[in-house]
């Protein structure tokens, strides 16, 4: 029992002596060290390997499309915002009408889920996961006219370049000008289905307003959709109509 009294006793003091407060001084950073620089590579799974490496790389490098000019993300009307936005409705209206669903009216999506740009010239299947690396799916949203009117606001406070298919939306002096879908204002009593990916459905991009209406999933990604549709299309000319019009936007 002594013993464990004295055992105790000098745990005590360590514990105290541990509550000292430590003075650092003289700190420097150092470059960090991969430590992958000191793995060699495995040949027996390198050979294993390789065989798929080949594959993937020569499917990446398969010719889908082509395109005269530069396909871009930038601008309020950007040409390959525009193609994807236009290739997103195309894609919903055909699954549509396989699934007995009403006609969809427009597309929606965003600018930030476009990575890059499209270069002048053949396009391979590479670049489509280059512009598109997220698994998104397109799904279609049932709104009211009257739903749609948080749509056209959220256009009018950001003034941002989110890509639109069969829509006009113009402002000015924090007004909203024009709100059209199908080339006509929208009836605060009829239903609209707009296509959109997942990810803005569910409030992405603040895009809130889109929890209002009736999510329909449709099970198709939309990298899929688009190399389907470059595949479709041997040469592609890119929209040049305007959509999105922020007259005024610094």
């Amino acid at each position: 029992m002594k013993n464990r009294i004295i055992v105790l006793g000098f745990a005590s003091m360590a514990l105290v002596s541990c509550r000292t407060p430590l003075n650092l001084t003289n700190i420097q950073t150092q470059k960090n060290i991969s430590i992958a620089q000191s793995i060699p590579e495995d040949g027996a799974t390198a050979m294993v390997i390789e065989p798929y490496k080949k594959s993937l790389e020569s499917q990446m490098d398969t010719k889908i499309s082509y395109t005269n000019a530069e396909l871009t993300k930038q601008g309020d009307n950007s040409s390959l915002g525009n193609l994807l936005a236009d290739y997103t409705l195309q894609g919903a209206k055909e699954w549509a009408a396989k699934n007995n669903v009403a006609k969809i009216d427009g597309a929606v999506i965003n600018i930030g889920g476009i990575r890059t740009n499209i270069g002048k010239g053949d396009i391979l299947l590479r670049h489509i996961y280059e512009v598109m690396p997220f698994e998104n799916e397109l799904v279609i949203v049932k709104m009211t006219g009257a739903q749609l009117q948080a749509m056209f606001g959220y256009y009018l406070q950001t003034q941002k370049n989110n890509p639109v298919s069969n829509m006009v939306i113009e402002t000015e002096a924090g007004k909203i000008n024009k709100a059209l879908i199908n080339g006509a204002a929208v009836d605060p009593v009829q239903n609209y289905f707009i296509a959109t990916s997942d990810y803005l459905a569910l409030g992405g991009d603040n895009m809130r307003f889109f929890s209002a209406g009736e999510m329909i999933s449709t099970g198709v990604k939309l990298r899929d959709l688009y190399i389907e549709k470059f595949k479709q299309n041997p040469n592609v000319t890119a929209p040049a109509d305007l959509r999105l019009i922020f007259k005024g936007k610094k």
